[in-house]
């Protein structure tokens, strides 16, 4: 069995390239920490000075510039450790950022579809965020906060053993209470974020179905679950608070309290001889800086906690099983595709696969187009191609060439998929259209949306091609985006491309002007379509008949009329429906 690491190594790899500033930021904060102590043991000289009588004023002068040199070394330590420490770990998050949706591009898309939006916005975002405290603040900060008191601990031992025990009394009494209020923290923290992350999916749920929760009049339900998780999780947290209020009172109260033992035992030594007034002022003095950076590195506790949490739900994420491909491209002669007794299933465990065993053959050039009755597995089929999709079994190739062999990215130069879902980013129509091809000139641009039915009504918005589009393209209608999407695909110049209902969003005229440019552009190209108006693929050179996950029947469109009762049920159906239409028109 794989052995999982240990929360601090794996954030320890993540850190990566920058280990070496962390490095520099301890040893800075360690000596941001001492400098910080040198005031103490001026003090404890000025007290002896004046015990002793001294009235040089150039003496308390000197040592009162120790006091501030102190202070502003510190400062100055200290400063530059946070400088660099924060540096590394922006550059951490940044890059720990971009490797998670570099991985969400090579896992199968049934991964991301299995997990709500608002998990992938709450480890992307905020824990991703939540690593900057442990990485900028604890690692540096935890670690001179622990290292300073240590030596000035061993220094009091030297100076008193028995002092050096009385002023660390306070310590284990304060830890017992905080014991207290840490008890069950890792799983009180795990069932905070368990409550944050179905809040977060909540939220997203009820904001992107807004339309729908206004159409159906179901506000009072789903405001309902929306305010039941935000007041669950709120509930939780104000109760682990009252749960830990007494513990964190009365440890914050003990720790600094280090006198009520220094004083009394101090004070008895003194009287009897074998405690010295110097030796005991300095103990005095010294004790109080013990506690400062131990309750400084105690802070950091919390993240510690968290820690295995932030990690694990990070490292879950860069953990998923990916698609496995090749770094080096594949030698690809032509772009035949080949479907060899392939099965596909979700989920391994499922009674039923979504493909059962199917056998296709896509000749190059050449228009095919799968239909048949809605779940029957027609998209999943163009998914596969795509490489959306991993077989369960049997082979998939391109060119001969098996797909699992094809680097996922040469893959996609070959194809261009337009769904009628397509998603459009929160930027202007000619940004949107350029997605196809990064290098197009925005003269490519515009010809190509011409050639698609886009430019007049792109022209008739109130900014033309620089208008923004939206949150997913909402500013625009659905047939709208639909232009866009598919002369986004056309500007790609893939030579493989698929429609996955790529027209469902356009009414009749729309439709009829799209298609007559799609077949123009794609002349020469390998088409294949998913489609449900069957008059609009009529002249395919293979309709495939895609039926409960099986090929039933492929042909031309007069073939299958007359071979399978399948299709010409459907097109009679389809025909019916036109004609009603029409008539009630």
């Amino acid at each position: 069995m794989k052995q999982t690491p240990s929360p601090v190594k794996r954030l320890w790899e993540l850190a990566g390239a920058h280990r070496r500033a962390y490095a520099l930021s301890i040893i800075l904060a360690i000596l941001g920490v001492a400098c910080g102590m040198v005031p103490y043991f001026a003090i404890a000289y000025i007290m002896l000075c004046l015990i002793d009588g001294v009235t040089a004023l150039n003496t308390y002068a000197l040592w009162c510039g120790v006091i501030l040199l102190g202070f502003t070394l510190k400062l100055l330590f200290s400063t530059l450790s946070t400088t660099v420490s924060h540096t590394a770990t922006f550059q951490t998050l940044k890059e720990v950022r971009i490797k998670i949706a570099d991985k969400l591009s090579r896992v199968p898309m049934g991964y991301i579809i299995d997990q709500s939006s608002g998990r992938f916005k709450d480890v992307i975002v905020d824990r991703v965020e939540s690593m900057e405290p442990i990485l900028a603040h604890l690692v540096p900060e935890m670690t001179s906060n622990l290292f300073v008191p240590l030596c000035i601990i061993v220094y009091l031992f030297i100076l008193d053993w028995r002092m050096a025990l009385a002023s660390l009394v306070t310590l284990p009494i304060g830890f017992l209470c905080y014991m207290g209020m840490s008890r069950g923290y890792s799983e009180r923290f795990s069932g905070l974020m368990k409550r944050v992350q179905k809040m977060n999916a909540t939220i997203i749920e009820y904001v992107g179905g807004i339309e729908v929760i206004k159409a159906f009049n179901q506000s009072a339900n789903s405001y309902q679950k929306y305010s039941d998780a935000v007041n669950d999780d709120a509930r939780y947290a104000v109760d682990w608070m009252k749960d830990t209020q007494l513990f964190m009172s009365m440890s914050n109260t003990i720790w600094p309290s280090v006198w009520l033992a220094v004083l009394p035992i101090g004070a008895i030594l003194y009287q009897h001889g074998t405690l010295s007034a110097p030796v005991f002022l300095t103990i005095m003095i010294l004790s109080l800086g013990i506690v400062g950076p131990i309750l400084g590195a105690i802070k950091f506790t919390d993240n510690i906690s968290q820690l295995g949490t932030i990690v694990e739900e990070v490292g879950n994420l860069l953990d998923a099983p990916e698609m496995v491909r090749p770094d080096h491209d594949a030698d690809i002669h032509d772009l035949a595709i080949h479907f060899q007794d392939v099965s596909f299933s979700y989920d391994l465990k499922a009674p039923k696969p979504i493909l059962d065993h199917i056998n296709l053959t896509i000749q190059p050039g050449t228009m095919t187009a799968l239909v048949g009755p809605s779940g029957s597995g027609k998209s999943t089929i163009t998914k596969l191609i795509t490489g959306f999709w991993e077989a369960t079994s049997g082979v998939i190739t391109l060119g001969g060439v098996d797909l699992k062999k094809i680097p996922l990215s040469q893959l996609s130069s070959y194809v261009s998929y337009v769904s009628q879902d397509n998603y459009l980013f929160d930027e202007s129509i000619r940004e949107n259209i350029r997605m196809g091809r990064l290098s197009a000139t925005d003269q490519e641009v515009e010809d190509v949306a011409r050639k698609c039915g886009c430019h007049d009504f792109i022209m008739g918005l109130e900014h033309g091609y620089d208008t923004i589009v939206g949150g997913a393209g909402g500013h625009l209608s659905g047939g709208e985006r639909q232009r866009i999407a598919i002369a986004r695909a056309m500007l790609k110049d893939a030579p493989i491309i698929i429609f996955d209902e790529a027209t469902a969003y356009l009414d009749p005229e729309n439709e009829s002007l799209v298609q007559e440019a799609i077949s123009k552009l794609v002349q020469g190209k390998t088409l294949i379509m998913v489609a449900h108006r069957l008059y609009t693929v009529t002249g395919a050179d293979q309709l495939v008949v895609v039926n409960q996950g099986r090929i039933e029947a492929t042909g031309t469109h007069r073939e299958l009329l007359q071979k399978c009762p399948l299709y010409k049920e459907m097109w009679q159906a389809h025909i019916g429906s036109r004609d009603e239409g029409g008539a009630t028109a």
